[in-house]
């Protein structure tokens, strides 16, 4: 893919920030954009959700490729191993996620994405594969390249708007220079305390929740308006999680009262969702004031009342690595897969680096779906937002 210029970067950033002059955060945008339209749940560039045909086709289809619709893989190593491309090539796939040992040069990772783009091809709907990773800014960044600014120097610059535009752009060149076109990014929380788990790593764009969500909107704005898809996380907030509180290494539990929860952690997806983010990443951490039982990624509560009901968001939900320490007391890969559709997540992201983590994600989600567990209908309306935002993405 070719490079983007330095003109189409400035471009794109003028593009967002007279964009950021358009409506407040939480109010519908005048426009009928691509990611408004998906927002909505509208079928874009041919995607079928919302008609008869398309959701009698996908109804119709062998349960294994419906699930598979809604699983992201992972592999260890350069090379996708002949199972993983086999897999991509029934159908069976809805992307692919990347990590810094995925790659060890641009001409590999050129190799690597043609691999598996052409197994995309070859399967019996083709569509354009996600394939994604974690280019978020500063420390965490799975390819080389922009952006070299943290979440947390963009937010402390002396033209913020500006910078965190400026980090979108570079993130949406990275990753389409690599031929990606999903970036598990910005982050959105909002830290309490300095050097806690958000702010260690400079993650966060600051403590403010109203400058949290304009930063974050500038950011996924500028990514989007070059092609590449953003994710915002960890809904609903990471912010006051202390140091140690990792939910991929230990089951975490944050009891934050919920009018703190809703206007600090809950409130820069309201100008996320404005700004037509396409998909939402929940937390693995228990939220009492909302679900004492289950993590916000496990619960129907966080999930279809919060963030779809209460805050109106349409796109893709997808969850955060299956494989986390903090889903321990949730069972194995499938049960842990099946409770995360109950919840109302799209995507189910199996980064263990094992395809036969996929698998068997993929296995218990027939199992539930022909038995009756996991409901057919809205089943199949998650595979058919994945479908529109594939489509998106041509």
């Amino acid at each position: 893919m070719a490079r983007l210029g330095r003109t189409v970067q400035l471009g794109a950033v003028l593009v967002v920030l007279a964009a950021m002059l358009g409506p407040v955060p939480g109010e519908a945008a005048p426009v009928r954009r691509d990611a408004d339209l998906l927002r909505r749940g509208t079928p874009v560039d041919g995607a079928t959700e919302g008609t008869a045909e398309g959701t009698a086709a996908m109804a119709d289809q062998d349960s294994r490729q419906l699930a598979g619709r809604r699983i992201v893989l992972s592999y260890a190593g350069p090379t996708p191993p002949p199972g993983v491309l086999q897999t991509i090539r029934e159908g069976r796939a809805a992307g692919v996620i990347l990590f810094g040992e995925n790659v060890t040069s641009p001409a590999q990772l050129a190799e690597a994405v043609a691999q598996l783009r052409q197994a995309a091809a070859d399967s019996p709907a083709p569509g354009e594969l996600l394939l994604m990773t974690d280019q978020e800014g500063g420390k965490v960044r799975r390819l080389p390249g922009e952006p070299e600014l943290s979440a947390r120097r963009a937010g402390l610059d002396p033209d913020p708007v500006g910078a965190a535009a400026r980090s979108g752009v570079g993130a949406a060149g990275a990753l389409a220079d690599a031929g990606l076109n999903v970036n598990l990014a910005p982050v959105l929380d909002v830290y309490d305390a300095p050097g806690n788990f958000i702010d260690r790593a400079e993650r966060s764009f600051g403590q403010d929740p109203a400058r949290v969500g304009e930063l974050g909107s500038a950011y996924l704005a500028a990514q989007q308006g070059l092609g590449v898809a953003a994710t915002a996380k960890h809904f609903p907030g990471l912010g006051s999680a202390a140091r140690d509180q990792n939910t991929d290494t230990r089951p975490v539990t944050l009891p934050v009262p919920l009018d703190e929860l809703r206007a600090r952690g809950e409130a820069p997806y309201r100008a996320a969702i404005a700004a037509g983010v396409r998909l939402v990443m929940a937390s693995w951490a228990i939220y009492p004031a909302l679900d004492p039982d289950r993590p916000a990624g496990l619960s129907p509560t966080v999930v279809q009342g919060e963030l779809r009901g209460r805050l109106g968001f349409r796109g893709v939900t997808v969850t955060d690595a299956l494989e986390a320490e903090a889903l321990a007391p949730y069972g194995g890969t499938g049960a842990r897969a099946v409770a995360a559709a109950e919840a109302g997540m799209d995507l189910i992201l199996c980064s263990a680096r094992d395809p036969q983590q996929a698998e068997d994600a993929t296995a218990a989600l027939v199992d539930a779906l022909d038995s009756g567990r996991l409901d057919r209908d809205a089943f199949t309306a998650a595979a058919a937002r994945v479908d529109a935002l594939r489509a998106a993405l041509h």
